[in-house]
């Protein structure tokens, strides 16, 4: 029995899973993960009775559910500062914040042509969808910046492994298997990003899984 359970949707679509998943696995912390198969006839039901929002993920910490990625995040770091899931250079750190928000909040064309898919390579699709390729240039631009700016201490944004690599790995997923075409900076960090133990295993068990949900099958 654990502290933590973490509820999640199917590994092959669900982005926002991934997100506290990895930076919980990258933190060390021991959870429960609970999946719940998305778009079947229950989903909806299973998901309400856990959290009013009706949606993945779901933290439960005791009496505690936080919903919504970033608000995970930022639980879970407040609660394991060891973990240093946060940049401790306070200007580093407000960016980092700055990119998790942008992230959250942004790139939609981005995410509607070419929706998550780890199981998939789909090179060229969706690129030339509105919008897309003004997503791409954007996220390279932050991703260049970062591992220019704050990167030398390690291959992630702000060197060691952050929150905000945990909201832009699956961007990163993305990027694979759609083909996406970057330099070399933005190449090493997807490379960075799919070489972590725990994206592995995320990879694999999406890999494993028998669900198909054919409105994100490009």
């Amino acid at each position: 029995m654990t502290d933590y359970t973490l509820v999640i949707g199917n590994k092959t679509y669900s982005s926002w899973s991934l997100r506290p998943w990895l930076a919980m696995r990258q933190a060390g912390l021991d959870f429960d993960e609970h999946l719940i198969p998305l778009d079947m006839p229950d989903s909806r039901a299973r998901l309400h009775a856990l959290c009013p929002a009706g949606k993945v993920p779901v933290l439960r910490n005791g009496d505690v559910t936080v919903w919504e990625s970033l608000a995970i995040l930022e639980y879970i770091a407040d609660r394991h500062p060891e973990a240093r899931l946060w940049p401790e250079d306070p200007v580093a750190r407000g960016v980092a914040r700055a990119l998790c928000a942008e992230m959250h909040a942004g790139f939609s064309a981005l995410r509607q042509a070419m929706p998550m898919n780890v199981r998939k390579a789909l090179p060229g699709k969706g690129q030339g969808a509105p919008g897309v390729l003004r997503d791409v240039a954007r996220i390279c631009a932050l991703w260049i910046d970062c591992r220019q700016r704050y990167g030398a201490d390690g291959p992630f944004l702000f060197g060691a492994f952050t929150n905000a690599d945990a909201m832009f790995a699956p961007v990163a997923s993305r990027f694979r298997t759609y083909a996406v075409p970057v330099n070399e900076i933005c190449q090493a960090y997807i490379e960075a990003i799919h070489a972590l133990p725990a994206m592995v295993d995320w990879v694999r068990d999406a890999t494993a899984e028998p669900w198909v949900i054919e409105a994100d099958e490009v």
